[in-house]
């Protein structure tokens, strides 16, 4: 088999254009307007099954050099701690606490399910498991980390399961969530609901192009943000660090500590102002980063590695995207109060639930670029998804562990 390999700009070139391809195919295709499928998800999944294609039929495989991959996802993380207010907190504080309560319950009942049908499709329950919250709301991380504990305890296979299983579910979130929140918002007239604040505002009219884009202000946004994932890189180095002496297995990620310095600098100038001038500017810069990112990191899926799981594994994780889907629309959504943020929440908690924290920011995007900003959304389904949820959901693993 012949391999192609792409150094990083050649890389971040491909993905551009295929973003650019799924925004035109978007716009062409009722099916993925209506159902509000992120454009990086559509041009990055149709490059990922070719070359499942080509790699299949032992004709051409892609190495990729995927380091900017992870520069353009810190970039977007490090926007998203711009919105983070500590007046928002004051009010939406509530809020965040009671997402966090369904995300840890969430986590649970991804375990449980896990280990139920463990017997029911005669698979070891530890090797069950890494198909639940391991895989899932872990992501590739959490599995790669676990994973080891479970071959050492004489599992076999335990990482190749959840390796695969982290792809099916990055694949499932991607494809999953935008179109639930999309259906509740129209099925249920949800945009009335919608209640918009002066920063939310401002945020509709930059991306409706009602306000001419300002090279200066584009220009500072961009440095404020590059000054956080500096500093904030920093800080994560000396979390790990501090965290590794703790508890094992345990790291952030990368744009952990970035995210947090964002969050400081937003708050220092929310004292000074009373209402933070540069908010759209980054946000839009995030978006940016946002689809680049998103899209490189579907079409570099290695689709193939689900061929590798056995009947009985397919069916344990279509059983996780069942449980998935009637939590996300019968549960979040009601207990998160039933309107407009409710379900653009809910969509975001497909996202991290199947795949990762940018999963679920993609499907964000994709439903407030369609109906409007929901700053609700963009500020709980991040921290929820990025900071707290990934520690609890490892002592939650590994209890499960111990009790199995």
């Amino acid at each position: 088999m012949m391999t192609i390999s792409l150094n990083l700009y050649e890389t971040v070139g491909i993905g551009v254009l295929l973003l650019l391809l799924g925004k035109y195919l978007k716009s062409k295709i009722g099916f993925f307007r209506q159902y509000a499928i992120p454009s990086p998800v559509i041009g990055g999944l149709l490059f990922a099954f070719i070359s499942l294609f080509l790699h299949q039929a032992d004709i051409l495989h892609f190495d990729f050099d995927i380091i900017l991959q992870e520069f353009f996802m810190v970039l977007f993380f490090t926007s998203i701690g711009f919105n983070v207010s500590l007046k928002l907190l004051k009010n939406g504080g509530s809020k965040l606490f009671l997402f966090l309560g369904l995300a840890v319950v969430f986590c649970f009942l991804q375990n449980f399910v896990a280990v139920l049908l463990a017997g029911a499709v005669d698979v070891n329950p530890l090797l069950a498991l890494m198909t639940g919250s391991t895989a899932l709301t872990g992501g590739l991380g959490t599995s790669a980390a676990v994973a080891p504990m479970v071959e050492e305890a004489g599992i076999a296979g335990a990482k190749t399961v959840a390796i695969a299983s982290a792809t099916f579910g990055l694949l499932m979130g991607s494809v999953m969530g935008a179109p639930l929140g999309n259906n509740l918002i129209i099925k249920k007239d949800l945009v009335k609901t919608r209640i918009e604040d002066e920063e939310e505002q401002d945020i509709d009219a930059q991306q409706t192009h009602k306000r001419p884009i300002d090279g200066e202000r584009v220009t500072k946004a961009m440095f404020l943000i590059l000054i956080a994932m500096g500093v904030g890189v920093f800080l994560t180095d000396l979390l790990n660090t501090w965290m590794a002496h703790l508890i094992d297995n345990i790291r952030f990620p990368i744009y952990l500590g970035p995210m947090l310095a964002a969050t400081i600098l937003r708050n220092i100038f929310d004292t000074k102002d009373k209402h933070f001038a540069l908010n759209p500017e980054i946000q839009l810069l995030g978006d940016i980063s946002l689809n680049v990112f998103i899209s490189i990191a579907i079409m570099t899926l290695q689709l193939w590695d689900l061929s590798e799981l056995a009947f009985s594994l397919i069916i344990l994780l279509l059983a996780q995207v069942i449980l998935m889907f009637v939590f996300a629309r019968y549960v979040c959504f009601r207990v998160m109060g039933r309107n407009y943020d409710a379900a653009v929440v809910s969509a975001g908690m497909v996202g991290f639930g199947m795949g990762s924290t940018a999963n679920a920011m993609a499907n964000l995007d994709s439903i407030c670029d369609k109906f409007g900003y929901s700053r609700l959304a963009f500020f709980i389904v991040p921290l929820v998804g990025s900071i707290f949820i990934d520690f609890i959901n490892v002592l939650i693993i590994n209890g499960f562990i111990i009790a199995l």
